[in-house]
């Protein structure tokens, strides 16, 4: 039997890779949801009509919450700019990109009245009962009130782009 031979060319074997990336229901995505589900708190998933639709929304709270990827989303992106080395301008262009589209969906969310809440995968994936306990937080701050000037959500928040470390507690 004669081999196939891949006729594609190298713009159409990466959109067809790029297809098969997972948009919604990551393993990250899934791990929060079920921490979520398994405290008794209900949410929807990827819900579409809300600017951006967040990963997870907690509609009675207007909290979105997204679940970001360190590489998709840049993390740390101006030490890990320099090391990519295959296809550099697409990567750079591309993460930047995304960058400017988290920070546009942020702010418009909040103008909107939401309280958004970004996750790192690392974050999720060492301590979702910490991100778990995070969003707990702030439900009960928007329920009962802090008593304090300053609240995590009136925060500007922590963009992925920035070098700081991103602190979403509710200290």
């Amino acid at each position: 039997m004669a081999k196939k031979i891949d006729t594609r060319t190298d713009e159409e074997k990466r959109s067809y890779t790029m297809s098969r990336i997972k948009g919604k229901a990551t393993m990250i995505e899934v791990l929060l949801q079920k921490a979520l589900w398994h405290r008794g708190i209900r949410y929807r998933k990827n819900y579409r009509k809300v600017t951006g639709s967040p990963d997870i929304v907690i509609t009675k709270h207007k909290i979105a919450i997204f679940c970001d990827g360190e590489f998709w989303h840049g993390r740390d992106w101006e030490q890990k700019k320099p090391r990519l080395k295959n296809n550099r301008d697409y990567w750079v262009k591309k993460i930047e990109r995304n960058i400017e589209r988290d920070k546009r969906y942020t702010k418009e969310l909040q103008d909107e009245g939401w309280h958004v809440l970004r996750f790192w995968e690392s974050e999720i994936k060492s301590d979702v009962d910490a991100c778990v306990n995070t969003i707990l937080a702030l439900m009960h701050e928007l329920k009962h009130g802090s008593g304090y000037e300053y609240s995590i959500h009136d925060a500007t928040p922590l963009m992925v782009a920035e070098e700081e470390k991103t602190d979403y507690s509710a200290d």
